[in-house]
């Protein structure tokens, strides 16, 4: 084991959003044996902030590199204006409940019917058109009407080979990022760059945006709160987020080293 990569929301957090003892133990632990610690997920690099957590993250599903000790940006990805316009304009006439935001990597931008708005997100209610006046890593799709496997499932009917469609969460949340866009294929990028092998990457997560991750890495393992397609396909369960799982599943394995 060489590297770790870790989702964050449901996996190595507790629901309230915190870090437990046991856990920072635990990646302290791997992190002083030589385990590389990345942390994968769909957040956006702000929501780091609060975590006090170094080292690198993989974020917005792939489409930021980000530098948790010196807080900058090392590579991004940013979704196509064309790309995105074509991707809304067809799944608001399959989903008329449906409302966008895009995902600047630094703020939430979002039109009046995009209701799904956190606290830490707030940026500002714009006109759909204002939405693609700069540039964005992510489209966000909300409708209250469904679930985020239905949101997925509509677009890859309506707009695929368009963009790539993921969930993170069971809300209808759909997120939308640039064609060949993915945690898995930047982690993969990220680990080649320093000479890490597939088997030595050990990964954890519990939501769809996690599978190719989790089926990528030598060992993977789904949370016992995983969406059910991710427990079907990892390699190993742990227990949950909540019962700090991948801190049980760290204290195994590096009692191995």
């Amino acid at each position: 084991m060489k590297l770790i990569a870790t989702d964050l929301d449901g996996t190595l957090l507790s629901n309230d959003r915190t870090l437990s003892p046991r856990t920072l133990k635990a990646l302290r632990t791997a992190t002083e044996a030589g385990v590389e610690v990345v942390f994968v997920t769909a957040r956006p690099p702000r929501f780091f902030d609060a975590l006090g957590l170094t080292g690198t993250a993989v974020c917005s599903n792939g489409a930021i590199v980000y530098d948790l000790t010196a807080r900058e940006v090392r590579e991004i990805r940013p979704l196509a204006v064309a790309a995105a316009q074509k991707v809304a304009a067809t799944l608001r006439a399959a989903v008329p409940s449906v409302g966008f935001g895009v995902e600047t990597g630094l703020h939430l931008r979002y039109e009046p019917a995009y209701v799904l708005r956190m606290p830490e997100d707030a940026a500002g209610e714009l006109p759909v058109d204002d939405l693609w006046a700069v540039p964005f890593v992510k489209l966000l799709a909300y409708s209250p009407d469904h679930t985020a496997d239905f949101m997925v499932a509509a677009a890859e009917s309506v707009a695929a080979g368009e963009a790539e469609f993921t969930h993170s969460g069971g809300d209808g949340l759909l997120e939308v990022s640039a064609l060949g866009v993915s945690k898995a294929g930047t982690l993969a990028k990220l680990c080649a760059d320093k000479g890490i092998e597939p088997q030595d990457v050990v990964a954890f997560g519990d939501m769809p945006n996690d599978l190719k991750i989790l089926r990528w890495a030598g060992i993977g393992y789904a949370m016992g709160n995983a969406h059910e397609a991710v427990l079907a396909a990892a390699d190993r369960t742990t227990l949950t987020n909540e019962q700090d799982g991948v801190a049980v599943a760290l204290e195994d394995l590096l009692a191995s080293i």
